[in-house]
């Protein structure tokens, strides 16, 4: 199998945010959401203000002031089937309170995508490594935070770019919402995650997404690595990938 981030540079449906100035932070955070078909309208909407509800929430805020000091570099890559992965809030640089709330209203504004169909996590994984490649920040760590429902049914397989992530220093998490697929996060944990303290967390439902990507955020910024129960109502426990 051929892994070409360039070709899925070429070919790849995206809408250029604005880039913030050169800087370096604590971590590089790439928001890899599944918007493929599997996914309603009302389910859309829940991710999308889960995700913008964490960044405005006082522990992600206190997380980031006491975890990454120096700041986190994040972007949101809405993704579905191949060549459809779309950067739609680019790289911004959240410290404070202040900084965190816009990027949270950078959220609320976004479009979803029009999509063709499919549910390609490898083609999803392949434009993230590249996108963390070019942004013009320097973080001390970088991750991969994909959110899904569903397993690969189009396009490449997730393990090798998995592999290709982890080699390159990157870590990938998963948060997988168990509407359609109960065994999800057991994919999620064999062929989708990777890295120094990789996880997998999984939401019974979407109604559970807001507080499993903030509980899922602050693990991230602050860089834990220690094996620790993270619950909630229909939340499960963390799942660390191999070494």
């Amino acid at each position: 199998m051929k892994i070409s981030i360039a070709a899925v540079l070429a070919a790849g449906l995206f809408a250029t945010g604005g880039v913030a100035a050169a800087g370096s932070v604590d971590l590089e955070l790439l928001l890899a959401v599944d918007v493929s078909p599997s996914v309603n309208t009302d389910e859309y909407d829940l991710q999308i203000r889960g995700l913008s509800e964490a960044f405005r929430h006082p522990d992600v805020v206190d997380a980031i002031r006491a975890g990454a000091p120096n700041g986190i570099a994040v972007a949101l890559m809405q993704w579905a089937g191949p060549r459809e992965q779309a950067l739609s809030v680019g790289w911004s640089e959240v410290r404070d309170q202040a900084t965190a709330d816009s990027f949270a209203e950078q959220i609320d504004a976004v479009a979803r995508p029009t999509t063709n169909g499919g549910t390609a996590i490898g083609d999803a994984l392949d434009r993230a490594i590249a996108l963390l490649a070019e942004n013009r920040f320097d973080g001390a760590r970088q991750v991969i935070d994909v959110s899904g429902d569903g397993r690969t049914n189009q396009g490449e397989s997730p393990a090798p770019i998995r592999t290709l992530a982890v080699l390159s220093g990157i870590t990938v998490n998963g948060l997988v919402i168990l509407d359609d697929e109960p065994q999800l996060d057991a994919y999620y944990l064999k062929r989708v995650i990777g890295g120094p303290g990789a996880f997998v967390l999984h939401a019974n439902g979407f109604e559970d997404f807001a507080e499993a990507i903030r509980l899922k955020l602050i693990r991230e910024i602050t860089g834990a690595t220690v094996a620790q129960s993270i619950h909630g109502d229909g939340i499960a426990v963390v799942m660390l990938a191999p070494n």
